[in-house]
């Protein structure tokens, strides 16, 4: 017959797997410290020795690293996703800019439409949390912060879609723009009205999502980014002409 005796499975092997599902689901991020040596054996119910000895493995895998002093936190395995050479090409050739907008507004639609049929109530509550956050902020007027809960609104939806591999990937897309690689949300975005009409396409993407209409959350997402996009575009045009008359401007000074 094809059986094999069953193996008891050390702890330390179980402290592993659950560790690395909390990193592949998200819920552990990039940089988050891990609780003390004391506080995992407590939380987890398991000696010491076999959360260091699970530590110790994590380590070897690159998923956790060691701060002198500091303790142990979540390796940044996100930074792999691109070369430092290729980082700088994006930053460095609008046509990147235009590419990284659709391919968010592809993956962001599709995850929104995911969200609408696989996000828990609890999902949902957290999109709504964050949007509140968002219109609290609106009109303390602090882009950074207006910048930050943007891009959490975003991978809210995209965690709701519980995709891993979406998940890791748009993070990793993410953490470039808010790196300013792609584009400077707080220089594009200066005039009042243009806060306005952004706050309220969150708005209506959050709305279709609590509602769970499939159709209207990838729309409205479609549509808020080609907003960005024309946005974008605009203020680039708007700059470039700006040079131009600058340079008109100095030279009739020198006439």
């Amino acid at each position: 017959m094809p059986f094999t005796k069953i193996q008891p499975e050390k702890l330390s092997n179980a402290v592993v797997r659950q560790i690395e599902l909390l990193i592949l689901r998200g819920v552990l991020h990039p940089g988050e410290r891990l609780p003390s040596e004391r506080e995992l054996s407590d939380q987890l119910g398991v000696s010491r020795p076999s959360i260091r000895e699970a530590i110790a493995e994590l380590q070897n895998k690159g998923l956790l690293s060691s701060r002198a002093g500091a303790g142990i936190y979540v390796a940044d395995v996100l930074g792999s996703a691109f070369s430092d050479a290729l980082i700088q090409l994006f930053a460095s050739h609008d046509e990147a800019v235009f590419d990284y907008i659709s391919f968010r507004r592809d993956l962001e639609g599709l995850a929104a439409e995911r969200a609408t049929l696989s996000a828990s109530d609890t999902d949902l509550k957290v999109i709504g949390a964050i949007f509140a956050k968002m219109e609290q902020t609106h009109s303390k007027r602090n882009p950074a912060d207006e910048a930050k809960l943007d891009a959490q609104f975003h991978l809210s939806i995209i965690e709701a879609s519980h995709n891993v591999v979406m998940l890791h990937m748009m993070r990793s897309m993410f953490e470039l723009l808010r790196k300013g690689v792609f584009y400077n949300r707080q220089i594009m975005f200066k005039q009042r009205t243009t806060r306005m009409t952004l706050l309220n396409q969150h708005r209506a993407i959050n709305e279709a999502l609590q509602s769970r209409d499939a159709k209207a959350a990838r729309q409205a997402v479609e549509a808020h980014l080609d907003f960005v996009e024309n946005a974008l575009s605009n203020q680039k045009k708007a700059d470039q002409n700006e040079e131009i008359a600058k340079q008109r401007y100095e030279h009739e000074q020198r006439k």
